[in-house]
């Protein structure tokens, strides 16, 4: 087995000291999955690059395939990056840069660091190796990809075959909403992923140089939310999102088994909406939710949704009562079910009571649909980018079954948990 090359440069010369922990956990490989958010001049890339120079060193046969969403995207950026950093470890004499295919050889063993487009899916199939297998796959300005669905096609494609170790990077600098689809999976909790923000704040100044420091001061005094966005990696959001008080978190089994004061919701629905059961714990005092089981789906007849949520017939589930046929053969199978009150205004206030909530936790893994409707959920603007002043009646089915479960709770306060007097009428 070839040795690997001495490498004359000290390492801290190349990574930014925000990064030195993971360094030591890719060298261990704790993780398979990396994602690598920040604002301007946080080093990421420049990191990224290196430990995967170094994982072909350490691995003869590992070889690498970087991404970006357009192939005319990969010339000027994930290249140049690879090429600063082999002349900065003094190694520019053991790899060949090609054009066409657009590749990185390292010549002592024909390994390769392989570059594609996104949009030019079938070219994954053209990959010649000439030996090893693919080990490393770099996902570079991943919000500009279309989904987490078209990542996992492409990782289908590359990954097929031999049960070598496998390492994903992701890099992007993090949208300013929180609806962003990259925003929302890097918040879903993954065995084997790792997720790390960084800044330019880490980065040793003299790495930056006065004129990129000068201007990241700039924008902070004129314009601190921008800053917030470009330079911290901030999701600053569009001011749209009606749900900010939204947590995505895993919720154990141990949480569970503790949880006393639990509710549970129905949204009917079948062929083109999907129906909606939620269960859900309510910590009055704290004032949290925390939704931790869910059943949805699309063409789910009642006696199949009875089937599915049978065993959560230690309560009375609150259904929507714009289907009493529906509420009538649930309760014929033995489904303990009430229909919501609803009326006049319900929506509106039932909407602007969970907003008030400390915290709205959401299980992702357990509760999908509910994890993605509520981060979501905008408000809308009209042809001439004005708000619309009604929340939007789309993609809520969660949500509504959540207001459902929560009327008894929601009646008799105000919307900051004050208590009025008993009879109020808050449905109009």
């Amino acid at each position: 087995m070839m040795k690997a090359p001495v490498i004359d440069v000290r390492l801290s010369e190349l990574i930014a000291p925000s990064f030195y922990e993971l360094h030591r956990e890719l060298k261990e490989e704790r993780y398979d999955e990396h994602w690598f958010k920040g604002g301007r001049g946080s080093t990421k890339s420049t990191f990224i690059s290196v430990e995967i120079i170094l994982g072909m060193l350490r691995d003869p046969d590992a070889n690498a395939v970087v991404f970006r969403r357009y192939q005319n995207e990969l010339r000027d950026s994930v290249i140049g990056q690879f090429e600063w950093v082999i002349a900065k470890m003094n190694m520019g004499h053991l790899f060949h840069v090609q054009v066409s295919p657009m590749q990185i050889v390292y010549l002592p063993t024909g390994q390769r660091i392989i570059f594609r487009g996104a949009d030019k899916p079938s070219k994954l199939k053209s990959i010649n190796l000439g030996h090893g297998y693919i080990k490393y796959a770099w996902f570079e300005e991943l919000d500009q990809f279309g989904s987490m669905d078209e990542i996992r096609n492409i990782l289908q494609s590359l990954f097929r075959g031999g049960d070598q170790r496998r390492v994903v990077f992701f890099s992007y600098n993090p949208p300013k909403s929180s609806r962003s689809w990259v925003n929302q999976e890097a918040k879903i909790p993954k065995p084997g992923k790792r997720v790390h923000h960084s800044t330019y704040l880490d980065v040793p100044r003299h790495w930056l140089g006065e004129r990129f420091l000068a201007d990241a001061e700039h924008l902070k005094q004129v314009n601190e939310l921008a800053y917030r966005h470009e330079y911290l990696g901030e999701e600053i959001g569009t001011g749209l999102e009606v749900f900010t008080n939204v947590q995505l978190e895993t919720i154990t089994d141990e949480q569970i088994a503790r949880f006393d004061r639990i509710r549970q919701g129905l949204d009917f629905g079948y062929a083109a909406h999907p129906a909606c059961f939620e269960r859900l714990h309510y910590d009055s005092t704290r004032r949290r939710l925390y939704l931790f089981a869910e059943v949805a789906g699309l063409n789910l007849s009642n006696r199949l949704l009875w089937m599915k949520i049978q065993k959560y017939n230690d309560v009375i589930t609150v259904a929507d009562s714009a289907e009493p046929k529906s509420i009538d053969e649930l309760r014929s199978y033995g489904i303990r079910v009430a229909a919501a009150k609803k009326g006049p205004g319900s929506v509106e206030f039932g909407i602007k009571w969970l907003q008030d909530l400390e915290a709205i936790i959401i299980d992702p893994q357990r509760c999908p649909l509910a994890a993605k409707e509520f981060i979501n959920y905008s408000l809308e603007t009209d042809r001439n980018g004005m708000v619309k002043n009604k929340f939007p009646d789309k993609d809520d089915h969660s949500i509504d079954a959540v207001r459902y479960a929560l009327e008894d709770a929601m009646v008799g306060y105000n919307m900051h948990g004050t208590e009025l007097l008993r009879g109020a009428k808050l449905y109009g």
